[in-house]
């Protein structure tokens, strides 16, 4: 593990900063990326050298491939590129679908499904036996969203989640041979900031009722799963899309 890196993209906040601390815990040297929020980044690297592990965080939008270039390319330098996790990804103000614009649309699918891929396709050059590789492990975000389709508020976002239950398993069983791994975790409500930017900060408290375990979850609770999948006690697990629902 000395020289084994993992890229976590949108790493500095929520879900994906959990994702960093837990994965440098485990080994992993970080390469996180962020959009806008610098100083949130530099927090997680920070909290990852104080327990003697290394980290850089990289400034870019996944749904621009210039930007996802130059996150695999500060991530080649700190190491060797062995885990992905395609964390980064956006909800927006609740709507119909009759009142959503063409560019919310563009914008939910471009960062949601697109850059995601283009993480991938990055990865997997790197990671492929077939590219001069040693394998490794990628592990998308999908959301319990995929299954209940978001209506009246979000059906865009769980459209892309559902593109991503489909991606993850098409490239699980398109690189399962050149020794990479390809999960999702499928998240259901979890409180984090994410629901600020979509304009109901109080959304994951005022859901708890709907939940069986009567709360949402912590962005630990899912970067747990996301880290042992990356690990070899989860070998022979590839395709597999895991719910962190709390029931629901």
């Amino acid at each position: 593990m000395a020289d084994r890196v993992a890229v976590v993209t949108g790493g500095g906040r929520g879900i994906g900063r959990a994702v960093s601390i837990l994965a440098a815990r485990a080994g992993y040297r970080i390469c996180l990326s962020y959009v806008s929020d610098a100083a949130a980044a530099r927090q997680v690297v920070a909290a990852i050298e104080a327990e003697g592990g290394q980290a850089v965080a990289v400034q870019g939008d996944v749904g621009v491939e210039t930007d996802v270039l130059a996150l695999f390319a500060a991530a080649d330098r700190l190491g060797t590129v062995a885990a992905l996790v395609n964390n980064a990804g956006v909800v927006d103000v609740a709507a119909r679908v009759d009142a959503m614009s063409a560019e919310r649309l563009r914008r939910m699918m471009t960062i949601n499904v697109v850059g995601s891929l283009l993480c991938a396709r990055e990865a997997v050059r790197r990671m492929s036996t077939r590219h001069g590789g040693q394998g490794g492990s990628i592990v998308n975000l999908s959301s319990v969203a995929a299954k209940l389709g978001g209506a009246g508020q979000y059906v865009d976002y769980a459209a892309s989640k559902g593109a991503i239950d489909s991606f993850t398993v098409g490239l699980a069983r398109e690189v399962a041979p050149e020794g990479i791994r390809v999960n999702a975790v499928a998240p259901g409500i979890i409180d984090t900031e994410i629901h600020a930017s979509g304009g109901q900060p109080d959304r994951a408290r005022a859901l708890a009722p709907l939940i069986p375990m009567q709360r949402p979850g912590t962005a630990e609770e899912i970067g747990g799963p996301i880290v042992w999948l990356l690990s070899e006690e989860a070998a022979y697990m590839t395709g597999a899309i895991v719910d962190v629902t709390g029931g629901r």
